[in-house]
């Protein structure tokens, strides 16, 4: 039962930290106009792997974009994802860094939500992707350790009237195996952890519109300035 009250009370703190970056994100200018803004969670009934996919379209001028499509601003692009999740929860949840990866805590180390091993980047033409493979944590049960991912992947579309483009950006959590679902049922996995992650990360994507990218903390693609 312990380990159920730290994982609703990060989700509490999910959505109080949300309403009070809303009123904040109003007030700040923006560069992109976001459209087609939808989600798309499902479950595997057999196994229990969860599958949540959050999708957005940017609409951004064809040159500030072409400033922003290179390595380092995807490097970056991960960073602004954690960065938010650490604002939106009001600082109470943190990003530990390591060499072998990082963890999502509430308050300390002793509360690992989540960890994952060092990002994989792979980037080609007009796709981009940063994928970060699961490893263990107070939210994931023990048949899914190791067996999940979470990786954010932008695409870059045709130049449109205006000489605006399109950048089509995808959040997906992919064969996630979450321990409410498996300690008590996969109803109030719907109601609580799904449900946050999916307004949570779409709140994300809209805080994407002021194209503000936070500087690496680890610098793994800075050598591709060079």
């Amino acid at each position: 039962m312990n380990r159920l009250w730290i994982l609703l009370a990060a989700l509490a703190l999910a959505v109080a930290g949300l309403v009070v970056r809303s009123r904040r994100r109003a007030r700040r200018p923006l560069r992109a106009q976001i459209t087609n803004l939808s989600d798309e969670t499902s479950v595997e009934r057999e196994t229990g792997a969860v599958r949540s996919v959050q999708r957005a379209d940017l609409l951004i001028d064809g040159e500030a974009l072409e400033e922003l499509w290179t390595a380092v601003n995807l490097e970056r692009l991960a960073r602004t994802y954690w960065r938010f999740l650490t604002r939106v929860t009001l600082g109470l949840i943190q990003v530990r860094y390591s060499d072998t990866g990082r963890a999502i805590v509430l308050l300390s180390k002793p509360f690992r939500l989540l960890t994952f091993r060092t990002p994989e980047y792979e980037i080609e033409g007009d796709r981009a992707l940063v994928r970060w493979r699961i490893e263990r944590g107070l939210l994931v049960a023990r048949r899914g350790r190791g067996e999940g991912s979470l990786q954010i992947e932008v695409i870059r579309g045709p130049e449109q009237a205006g000489g605006r483009r399109r950048l089509h950006v995808e959040v997906a959590v992919v064969n996630f195996y979450p321990a409410i679902a498996s300690a008590i049922s996969l109803r109030l996995y719907d109601l609580t952890q799904s449900r946050i992650h999916v307004i949570v990360t779409h709140a994300f994507l809209r805080s994407l519109t002021h194209l503000d990218l936070a500087e690496s903390r680890v610098g793994q693609l800075e050598e591709t300035r060079r």
